[in-house]
């Protein structure tokens, strides 16, 4: 225990526990790295080996472009956001890893295919290695360009309009310049496509986190009560209705279910981080099931959809049918607990198996270990983003996290859940696993900001300045009293003053107690010890005896 500020030497002897800097755990991130590197590179050495009884050079060439662009990951975050999570990145790489491991094992398989039937395919993996060097390059952008996550409220409704012109711009576009596979998702341009609705759904969860911490109050209260349950004033149903708006059209226009479904899952859940009532939950799903009802009453688009998920053995070979869907299936059964082995299955007989389907190629050749694996580390990675939200200071970083994390495990379970067939299937793609460029721009960009919140929640707290203390009005300042001197010089009194002295200082005034009448003069004034009595003797300059 510290002594007291009287003697400094004995408390800066005795202090105990110093404060110490907090750990960054870049080493962590670096040793996590090196190990995810060891995983993908085995990985890629058990493809080449079941497949070309050989081990070429292509698995030298993408171990080392994995190796320099998570490298350069590694720095940019030790550089730029030293205190974020040290799992994060990891995760991320790890998946990366795996999924550029099955393309390339598919882009094999295809090649054999098209050799057997004397045609070419086409190469997935050398175009999934630029797009990620493309994507981490977009994530230095964000992590350097963001230095505060919470500047971004100053954006706020910028982004939700620009969010909702990229999310409608593919379903007012003709067909020729936005769908793909029966759904209008894609903006073609030339020499390239791009999915806006990927950037869409960061820029709108920003939109959302910033409106609820500027209008969290008006959700919170609490309207007419119907059975037991407070529902919402009637005036604050808008954000709510204007989202299921949009997701209907989305799903009606564009054909496309799982962004409908990932969109207002999103919304629904930063809605309840910031109000916490259930109400608007049950609001936000009824209100999508009766549009999802209505949907399929009036599309036939959605009741292929539906029908192709009841049974896609009835619609086996119909155009738009459940051949894709039944397929998958028979690969996850052929899978089993284990696998076939890295190499070994038959990927290349399910349509789109390295998009939509890579899941679905993972259950067969890694079976359901492997991919229960490959699930965990997705919720290892939401439950680092989530935990990140909760430690970060201030509201907005909390609802823009969870948002962050939430989208990652909302988008794996649209996905899996459409390929195992627990909902309809869409036409999503796995985050980090599956082939394309504007999936990767997307869910680096949001990783890059997960890191930023993250970074925010785990730095230490820099002490206030000290603030000079204001100095108080004249009105209410303090009185000081201040006490004269009792010892004056001595004035003699004047001879034409023959009634006494009037002056109070003139020995002999009553006022004066000098005076040795006087009833407050313990003594005679010549007493040893009273000033400028006889036998005193005063101290020299300093105050102390001789």
């Amino acid at each position: 225990m510290a002594q007291p500020a009287a003697n400094p030497g004995a408390a800066a002897q005795y202090t105990t526990n110093p404060p110490r800097e907090l750990p960054k755990r870049r080493g962590t991130e670096l040793a996590l790295l090196a190990f995810s590197a060891l995983i993908v590179t085995l990985a890629f050495v058990l493809v080449q080996a079941n497949q070309e009884q050989e081990l070429s050079w292509s698995v030298v060439w993408y171990g080392l472009a994995y190796l320099a662009i998570f490298g350069v990951a590694h720095l940019a975050v030790r550089r730029w956001a030293p205190y974020a999570d040290p799992l994060i990145l990891p995760c991320v790489a790890l998946l990366n890893g795996l999924g550029l491991v099955m393309i390339h094992r598919i882009d094999l398989a295809e090649a054999q295919r098209a050799l057997a039937n004397g045609g070419d395919a086409a190469a997935y993996a050398p175009r999934q290695v630029l797009f990620t060097v493309i994507a981490l390059a977009f994530f230095l952008g964000v992590l350097i360009l963001v230095a505060d996550h919470r500047k971004l409220t100053r954006y706020a409704y910028t982004c939700g309009l620009t969010g909702l012109v990229a999310l409608a711009l593919p379903a007012v576009l003709p067909s020729s310049l936005s769908e793909v596979n029966g759904a209008k998702v894609w903006l073609k341009l030339p020499g390239f496509s791009i999915q806006p609705g990927e950037f869409a759904k960061i820029l709108l969860m920003i939109f959302f986190a910033g409106f609820l911490v500027s209008k969290r109050d008006l959700f919170m209260t609490a309207g007419k009560r119907v059975l037991g349950v407070e529902l919402p004033r009637a005036r604050d149903l808008g954000p709510i209705i204007i989202a299921a708006l949009a997701c209907l059209g989305i799903l009606v226009f564009e054909k496309d279910l799982g962004t409908a479904l990932l969109f207002f899952g999103i919304v629904l859940m930063m809605l309840y981080v910031a109000t916490e009532r259930v109400i608007w939950v049950v609001l936000g799903l009824s209100m999508f099931s009766v549009g999802g009802i209505i949907a399929y009453s009036l599309f036939t688009h959605v009741q292929q959809r539906v029908a192709n998920w009841f049974d896609p053995l009835e619609t086996y070979y119909d155009l738009g049918g459940g051949y894709q869907i039944a397929q998958g299936l028979f690969g996850l059964g052929t899978g089993g607990m284990l696998g076939t082995g890295l190499g070994l299955g038959r990927p290349d007989t399910v349509p789109e198996s390295h998009t939509d389907f890579i899941s679905a190629a993972l259950g067969e050749e890694l079976g359901l270990v492997g991919l229960s694996a490959i699930l965990i580390v997705y919720l290892l990675l939401s439950m680092r983003g989530m935990r990140s939200a909760l430690a970060v200071r201030d509201t907005f970083g909390k609802l823009l996290g969870g948002g962050l994390s939430f989208a990652v495990i909302m988008q794996v379970f649209v996905i899996v859940g459409g390929v195992t067939k627990l909902i309809p299937m869409t036409g999503v793609t796995t985050p980090f696993l599956s082939a394309g460029g504007s999936s990767l721009l997307a869910n680096y960009a949001l990783i890059a900001l997960l890191l930023r919140i993250s970074d925010a929640a785990r730095r230490p707290q820099q002490p206030a300045k000290p603030k000079p203390a204001p100095q108080a009005p004249l009105a209410e300042a303090h009185t000081v009293m201040v006490q004269r001197s009792m010892a004056g010089p001595v004035i003699p009194a004047s001879p034409a003053s023959p009634a006494g002295p009037a002056n109070p200082a003139q020995p002999g005034h009553p006022m004066n107690p000098g005076n040795s009448g006087h009833p407050m003069n313990p003594g005679h004034p010549n007493v040893p010890g009273m000033p400028g009595a006889p036998g005193t003797t005063h101290p020299p300059e300093g105050g102390r005896q001789p």
